[in-house]
């Protein structure tokens, strides 16, 4: 089954949202960050974003948090809350 890692943050600016978009467009996911899939959401009004990454297998699931868990702060969107691990129960997309 499918996991995904749900990360929260807080202070995230609809400028430094900006700045990680480009950010992230003009790179190539890390290597060790295997995942299938980045989803990032943000709220302009609150300052918040959530980033939900889906991996599958569970290795790539460890080895990515692992690497994320490393990551500097600077390379965030904001002041990190929580992270949590989830079983992808369903999902459907066009």
């Amino acid at each position: 089954m499918p996991l995904a890692r749900v990360v929260s943050f807080d202070g995230v600016s609809s400028e430094r949202m900006a700045e990680m978009q480009g950010e992230m467009e003009s790179s190539d996911r890390p290597d060790n960050v295997p995942a299938t899939e980045i989803v990032v959401l943000h709220d302009p009004e609150a300052d918040k974003s959530l980033v939900i990454l889906f991996f599958d297998p569970e290795d790539d699931f460890r080895r990515g948090d692992e690497a994320l868990n490393a990551m500097p702060a600077g390379e965030t969107p904001g002041q990190r809350t929580s992270v949590a691990k989830y079983q992808v129960a369903f999902r459907m997309a066009n």
